[in-house]
């Protein structure tokens, strides 16, 4: 399955944009349903208040100081006062409970997305940058949140005062009316055109402010590897190449979001000039009055000021939707490793067994084609061929870490897709090459997502050390179990990574136990210190191999070649030496 979260941008997505973001994202919106109806409802009374400035001035300019009734001027102005007093009491509330919704907003769309992503299977992270992934999480949630705490309701109050302000103009004077709202069918038409432009030009800008997020964080991790090469030259252009197209991308996006205010000042003023132009006109013929112009004059500027704010907001969910697009993106995706009913038990098969397995990677050729062996329970097994021949492959179809594209893997002779994630994991242990560790102790990594002993003390956690003969391993780190790990295993060696990882493992007690290159980074003492307790495992636990140091496969009952596809069983470990030389003569 494509899980690269940048080719996903096809035809088929295309269609489902515009109308459908925004319909997916309200619907995310639903929780805080009681709390935008006060917010609304709190902004229509601020924005209905406002509106009745206007006639209201009108009215007094006509009946009181034409008149010379100077007491009812000043009855109005009081009523003003307490009408705009009323409306800023208004507007502070709805824009208090708006902050705390976009804040509640970003907090659960962040642990959706993040939930969401520890549903996706390996080949995910595989397919996309973890840079980009932490900029999707951090700053196009944020992106979302500005909109919702900051922009949606002055949107809506926008719309809703050009709204009112268009009925006051008309029902005013239907042909200066009509004749002043004009310009806005431009406006209109304008708006249309370019919004999905803008929205593109903001989602390439988010786009490349994930790609420069990666290009430092996979810069910054291998920077040892920088500093041993003498190539803070090649860091430097890396880098000055990715932010280069940041800032173009910026720019494009900043050219964009402010394309609209030139244009709606324009038609703005176009719309005050027939206002003033017709309406002196209707005045000289009687049909309107000084305080009528005045109040008419201060709807157009209702109308047509909001225009220029709305060009801002405009922008700003343009911005929100190429974000939502980007995020939703992710909550959309579907596990392609999900759980499937058992279809019986083959009573034929034994621990592990593969039937005509195929398996290719996205977008690649095939790795391994059509092929079948056994693993049988308490024996040793181990993996040998050329680099890139498909050993690694096969070991991550044995722990599911990928379905095969053909065929079937069965453990103790169901389906292995039958199982849950829980149990698979628990039948079976995979040591990596280059094993990851939390910041924390030695003893959160080595528990961790082992419940068995989620509550045990420390005490008894060294006992069992000694009963499985770990406690050597652990007498290598100078506080134990309460040995300090720093960010991702930084300030501690490979080697020692591997240990509390090996450790980490055995501690589950699996009845299949894969080491990939487990003793890759360990010295020959320690390595022979590992076989040992292997050895101690239970006796029905089968081991699985992946090495090239021959001696790590010596005491394999059994040995397979693995290579261009297929799974071969070597006779002998002079065999296999013979199969690997002509295979890495052949690659």
């Amino acid at each position: 399955m494509n899980y690269n979260l940048n080719d996903l941008q096809q035809e088929k997505r295309k269609k489902r944009l515009g109308f459908a973001s925004v319909k997916s994202l309200v619907a995310h919106m639903v929780e805080e349903k009681k709390i935008l109806l006060i917010a609304f409802g709190a902004m229509v009374v601020a924005a209905l208040l406002n509106l009745a400035g206007p006639i209201l001035i009108g009215h007094a300019v006509d009946n009181y100081i034409q008149t010379g009734k100077y007491h009812g001027l000043l009855v109005f102005g009081g009523i003003l006062l307490g009408t705009y007093l009323i409306a800023l009491v208004a507007g502070y509330l709805q824009t208090r409970m708006m902050g705390s919704v976009g804040q509640r907003m970003l907090y659960t769309l962040r642990n959706s997305v993040f939930e969401k992503l520890q549903e996706l299977p390996y080949d995910f992270f595989n397919q996309n940058k973890t840079g980009d992934l932490i900029s999707r999480i951090n700053n196009d949630t944020d992106k979302i949140n500005q909109f919702f705490s900051q922009s949606l309701m002055q949107f809506l109050r926008v719309i809703l005062i050009m709204a009112g302000s268009g009925i006051f103009l008309v029902s005013i004077h239907v042909q200066l009316g009509l004749a002043a709202l004009s310009p806005a069918i431009f406006i209109w038409l304008f708006t249309r055109i370019v919004s999905p432009w803008v929205k593109r030009k903001n989602a390439e800008n988010l786009k490349s402010v994930g790609n420069l997020s990666s290009e430092v964080q996979e810069s910054l991790n291998n920077f040892k590897v920088v500093v041993a090469f003498n190539r803070r030259d090649y860091f430097r252009q890396r880098f000055a190449k990715v932010n280069q197209k940041n800032y173009s991308a910026a720019v494009k996006a900043g050219v964009a979001n402010n394309i609209f205010l030139p244009v709606y000042t324009f038609f703005s003023n176009i719309g005050l000039l027939i206002v003033l132009t017709l309406g002196i006109y209707f005045i000289s013929i009687g049909q309107f009055t000084i305080g009528l112009l005045i109040s008419f004059i201060a709807y157009v500027n209702s109308f047509y000021n909001p225009l220029r704010q709305l060009a801002s907001l405009w922008a700003n969910f343009q911005v929100a939707l190429a974000a939502w697009d980007r995020i939703r993106k992710i909550l959309e995706l579907e596990n392609n490793l999900p759980q499937m009913a058992a279809n019986g038990v083959d009573e034929t098969a034994s621990l592990i067994s593969f039937r005509d397995v195929s398996f290719a990677y996205p977008g690649g050729s095939e790795v391994l084609h059509k092929i079948s062996f056994n693993l049988k329970k308490g024996k040793t097994y181990a993996f040998v061929g050329p680099t890139g021949g498909g050993k690694t492959t096969t070991a991550s179809l044995i722990s599911r870490l990928y379905d095969p594209t053909r065929g079937t893997v069965l453990l103790d002779g169901k389906d292995i897709r039958s199982f849950s994630a829980e149990e698979r994991v628990k039948r079976i242990g995979f040591i990596l090459q280059d094993p990851f560790l939390f910041s924390g102790t030695i003893r959160e990594n080595i528990l961790y997502g082992n419940p068995e002993y989620k509550d045990i003390s420390n005490e008894e956690l060294e006992k069992i050390f000694r009963d499985t003969g770990l406690e050597t391993l652990l007498q290598r780190f100078e506080k134990g179990l309460d040995t300090k790990v720093n960010d991702s295993g930084n300030g501690i060696s490979l080697g020692q990574k591997q240990l509390i990882a090996f450790m980490r493992a055995v501690l589950r007690k699996p009845d299949l136990l894969i080491l990939d290159e487990a003793t890759a980074n360990i010295d020959t003492v320690t390595e022979q210190l590992l076989d040992e307790i292997i050895q101690k495992l239970p006796r029905q636990t089968t081991r699985v191999i992946i090495a090239h140091r021959l001696n790590t496969i010596a005491n394999a009952d059994v040995i397979y070649f693995v290579n261009t596809g297929n799974v071969t069983r070597a006779g002998s470990l002079k065999d296999a030496v013979e199969m690997l030389m002509k295979g890495k003569m052949a690659s």
